[in-house]
């Protein structure tokens, strides 16, 4: 059972960590006398901290573990002038003038040079309206009001732009341990958390810019308030730390492997991938064979340029056999991301008739031209006025292939490549392993099909909940059904689905929740 931590014992915690800090005895020679630093934890955490005073006290400088009356300089990382003087008022200074405030960019520049170095303005923290950066182009503070912002995804604008990448990486990390756990309650806390901090324009600082937005429950509010105090979130690095996460994380990174999976792995004794492989007694699925054979190549990032040359290959093949075909790439490729882990296309076609046979022919073809490395088709278990499923991640009803196809890659030409070094060429792998999902779905359900593929995943979710708690709808990638007046919406856009819902509609790059 998972541990709830109260406020209480988390503040204890974080007072606890504050007086174990190490308090490093000066071993080395001082050499500037008149310079007596202090360099503030806030936003920086322990390790750096710590690192940071000894290094500094290597090159000659004195550096206080504690505030104290002979401090003189006072350094802080991601820290305004604003927040320094409060932070100083809580350890009951009452001029705070008789400090120079500084940058961290002061003291490293001053490990460079190996001494210290003139105090320029562009070092010393001050005013906005003083400063000589405050020109410079920042996101503003947020012009909406914080109780306003809806707790659905699916009311919100959410681009690529992230201000609180340290939040958001350290609630996904929450996350998915918590998915490994199967506590889906916890889960989608931090995945909702997660998903209205990519929504701020501006980065917080602050436990106060927080106040009034939904989706902050206590326990991620303790997350946000130790990385605002220090740098990080010991939580999710007891997490990144964990044997059985560091396992789950490692099994489920193999194509065909989920939590299920991993669970039976991890209770047989199994930690690591090696360990899979050595242990003859497991049988592995087909899908699980070609995850452990392409492994290498299935784990890295597919890169935009890749996904546009393979989105070549696969409408070249379908039009070979439906010239009237449509056929799109979805997924976070369509939300505008330039990286990915695997590419999803959505076909159909405006004809009268569908061709059940689609999907076989164009991998008959693929193998013929040995591009086909892994295949596994799943054939249409829809059924017509079948209602919507209730589940916002249940899976649909389309026919689709999960397949790995062989990207050719051109070799490298080097101008200085050395004929001696008898390098043979043809044993130089010049091809990717690549995930490719291809779902086929009726034209009239296109416009479902489309919005529930193209995500992301909390949009959809969000989405799916809103339908139905706010409209009294069922959405799912096939149909949306109105259950008070007992019909379903017909859509040939995305546009006309977000009418249907009331909602205004939001562009596939705004939807990266």
């Amino acid at each position: 059972m998972d541990m709830i931590r109260t406020p209480a014992v988390f503040s204890q915690k974080k007072r606890q960590k504050r007086m174990s800090s190490p308090n490093l005895s000066c071993n080395y020679e001082t050499k500037f006398n008149k310079f007596v630093i202090f360099i503030m934890q806030r936003k920086m955490g322990v390790t750096r901290r710590t690192f940071l005073m000894e290094l500094a006290r290597r090159k000659g400088f004195r550096v206080e573990s504690e505030l104290s009356d002979s401090v003189t300089h006072i350094v802080a990382e991601n820290n305004s002038y604003l927040e320094v003087l409060d932070w100083l008022k809580g350890q009951a200074v009452g001029d705070s003038s008789r400090f120079e405030l500084l940058d961290i960019s002061w003291l490293t520049a001053c490990m460079e040079a190996g001494r210290p170095i003139d105090l320029e303005m562009k070092y010393r923290l001050m005013e906005q309206d003083q400063s000589p950066t405050s020109n410079i182009s920042k996101p503003e503070e947020p012009s909406f009001i914080a109780s306003k912002v809806s707790p659905y995804s699916c009311q919100r604008k959410t681009t690529l732009k992230n201000y609180n990448k340290q939040f958001t990486d350290a609630f996904e990390i929450m996350a998915e341990s918590y998915e490994f756990k199967e506590n889906e309650i916890f889960c989608l806390e931090f995945l909702r958390a997660a998903s209205v901090m990519k929504f701020l324009p501006f980065p917080v600082t602050r436990m106060k810019d927080i106040q009034g937005l939904p989706c902050m429950g206590d326990r991620v509010r303790d997350v946000i308030e130790e990385i605002i105090e220090e740098g990080e979130s010991s939580r999710a690095k007891e997490v990144l730390n964990d044997e059985r996460y560091i396992s789950f994380k490692q099994f489920t990174s193999v194509f065909g492997v989920g939590v299920k999976t991993s669970e039976k792995w991890y209770r047989m004794g199994l930690r690591t991938l090696e360990e899979v492989k050595a242990d003859k007694t497991l049988k592995l699925s087909k899908m699980q064979k070609a995850g452990f054979l392409y492994y290498e190549d299935l784990v890295s990032s597919v890169s935009k340029g890749e996904a546009d040359a393979v989105s070549l290959i696969v409408k070249n093949t379908v039009y070979a056999f439906l010239p009237d075909a449509l056929v799109t790439i979805t997924g976070g490729f369509r939300r505008g991301k330039k990286i990915g882990h695997d590419i999803d296309f959505l076909i159909t076609s405006p004809g009268t008739h569908e061709d059940e046979k689609l999907l076989h022919k164009v991998v008959d073809l693929w193998k013929k031209q040995g591009l086909l490395l892994y295949c596994d088709i799943i054939e249409s278990t829809f059924a017509k006025e079948q209602l919507p499923n209730r589940d916002v991640d249940a899976m649909d009803r389309f026919q689709k292939c999960f397949a790995i196809l062989k990207l050719y890659q051109p070799r490298a030409e080097s101008s200085s490549y050395n004929m001696s070094e008898k390098i043979d060429m043809a044993e130089v792998k010049d091809w990717k392993a690549i995930r490719v999902d291809l779902v086929v779905t009726p034209f009239e359900q296109y416009a479902y099909a489309l919005l529930g593929w193209t995500g992301s995943r909390q949009f959809g979710r969000d989405l799916r909940r809103y339908a139905n708690h706010e409209r009294k709808m069922i959405l799912d990638n096939h149909a949306l059904y109105d259950r008070k007046k007992k019909i379903f919406l017909k859509a040939g856009s995305e546009e006309e689905i977000f009418a249907h819902l009331g909602l205004d509609y939001v562009e596939p790059w705004e939807r990266n929740a």
